[in-house]
C-alpha cells in the first residue's frame, strides 16, 4: 500500500518555505490523527521564519512551523478514551512528561521535556493532518467556531497571565503591548470580571482595536507619561495589576514605575535583551509583586468554559485569513505589515471554510 501523502507547509531555512507533499503522521495508541481546519500565525513563527532561531532553538533541518490550530478527529489510537472520531477538538500544542516534580504539581508548562509544536526540533501543524497525544485534546462545544479553538492557545496565554497575577474583579488593570496576546489579554480580564482596563500602544489601529475589544481607554506611550495619564484616566487611583506584554526594554523597566504600591507586574513579553533595568528600591519600597509568564497550564478547560457562557468574540483579533498554498504570502503580511495585521489564520482546505 502506498504512503498516504499531505500538504505541509516546509521552512527550510530563513525567508525560504514553501508547501510540499509530506506523510500523513500515523497516531500512536495514545494519540489522535487530527484534520486541521484553521491555524493561526504566531510571532514565533514568524521570527523562526525571518531568522531560523529563537534563543537556543535553531532551525537546523527542514522545520513545520504552526501550533495554534484547531481541528477534527478523523483517527484515534487503541488506548484513546476521551475523544472519538468526528470530534471537533482545541490542540494545546505542548505535550509534557508528566512525571517530573513541574508536571505533578500542576505547572507542567515549566517540564523540561515537553514537546512542544514548532520548537526545533519538533515539527508543528502548518499542515493538513497532525498527531497529538489525546490528553491534549479538548472537545469544542457546538456554538463555539474552529477559529475561537485556535485561538485558545494565544487566549490561554492571557488566562494564564490573569492566574498568574491573582486578578480579581476588583482591579483596575494596564495592559502595555497591543499585539494578539495584548489584546486577548484584554478579553481574558473582562473574563475575570475586570471593568476598568487600560492599555497602550504605539500603533494607533492596535490602539483603535483595543476599544472594539473592550478597553475602558487606550495610550499612545510616546505622547507622554504613561503614569500621568493613568493616573488622569482614574481620577488618581491608578492601577493595582500591569501587564506587559510588548517585550519593550523601556516599558518593561517602566511597569515599576506605573504600578501603584502593593500592586502586582506580570511579565509576558520577551525582550530581545536579557539585562533590562528596573528600580529595585521602589520595587521593594512599594512591596510590588513580580511574575514571568511561561506559556500557560490548565486553562484550556476554564476558557473554553468562560468563553461559552460569554458575549465575548475573540475571533475580532483575526485581521487576515489564508489558504496554506498561499503560505509565502501569509507569513511575509505578518511580517512585514504589522501596523494593519493583528492575527492571521491559515487554512489547510479553504474550500472548507464556513
Amino acid at each position: 500500500m502506498s504512503e498516504q501523502l499531505m500538504d505541509a507547509a516546509v521552512l527550510n531555512e530563513p525567508l525560504s518555505i514553501e508547501v510540499k507533499k509530506v506523510p500523513v503522521p500515523k497516531p500512536d495508541q495514545d494519540e489522535a490523527l487530527i484534520k486541521v481546519y484553521c491555524i493561526g500565525v504566531c510571532g514565533s513563527d514568524v521570527h523562526y521564519y525571518e531568522h531560523g532561531k529563537i534563543g537556543r532553538y535553531e532551525v537546523k533541518e527542514p522545520l513545520i512551523l504552526g501550533h495554534e490550530l484547531a481541528g477534527e478527529v478523523i483517527q484515534v489510537g487503541d488506548l484513546v478514551t476521551n475523544v472519538a472520531v468526528g470530534d471537533r477538538v482545541a490542540v494545546e500544542p505542548g505535550v509534557t512528561c508528566g512525571r517530573c516534580n513541574h508536571c505533578k504539581s500542576g505547572r507542567y508548562n515549566l517540564c523540561p521535556d515537553v514537546v512542544f509544536m514548532a520548537t526545533p526540533p519538533v515539527d508543528g501543524a502548518w499542515s493538513e493532518y497532525v498527531t497529538i497525544r489525546s490528553d491534549f485534546l479538548f472537545k469544542l462545544p457546538d456554538e463555539m467556531s474552529y477559529e475561537e479553538g485556535a485561538l485558545l492557545e494565544p487566549l490561554s496565554v492571557g488566562f494564564h497571565s490573569m492566574i498568574r497575577g491573582k486578578v480579581s474583579p476588583a482591579d483596575r488593570l494596564f495592559v502595555s503591548g497591543l499585539g494578539p496576546i495584548g489584546l486577548l489579554a484584554i478579553q481574558s480580564a473582562k473574563l475575570f470580571g475586570v471593568t476598568e482596563i487600560y492599555a497602550s500602544d504605539v500603533v494607533p489601529y492596535r490602539r483603535e482595536l483595543a476599544l472594539e475589544m473592550g478597553a475602558t481607554a487606550v495610550i499612545d506611550p510616546i505622547s507622554g507619561s504613561i503614569k500621568d495619564k493613568i493616573a488622569e484616566l482614574t481620577d488618581g487611583q491608578g492601577v493595582n495589576v500591569v501587564v506587559e506584554s510588548s517585550g519593550n526594554q523601556r516599558a518593561i523597566s517602566d511597569t515599576v514605575n506605573v504600578v501603584n504600591r502593593g500592586g502586582r507586574i506580570v511579565l509576558v513579553g520577551l525582550p530581545t535583551v536579557d539585562d533590562i533595568p528596573l528600580n529595585i528600591s521602589n520595587l521593594i519600597d512599594s512591596e510590588i509583586d513580580v511574575y514571568g509568564v511561561f506559556r500557560y497550564a490548565n486553562t484550556y478547560p476554564a476558557a473554553i468554559q468562560a468563553l461559552s457562557r460569554s458575549t465575548i468574540d475573540i475571533r475580532k483579533v483575526i485581521t487576515h485569513n489564508y489558504a496554506l498554498k498561499d503560505i509565502k504570502e501569509a507569513v511575509e503580511m505578518a511580517r512585514t505589515q504589522k501596523d494593519t495585521s493583528i492575527k492571521i489564520m491559515i487554512y489547510p482546505n479553504m474550500e472548507e471554510k464556513k
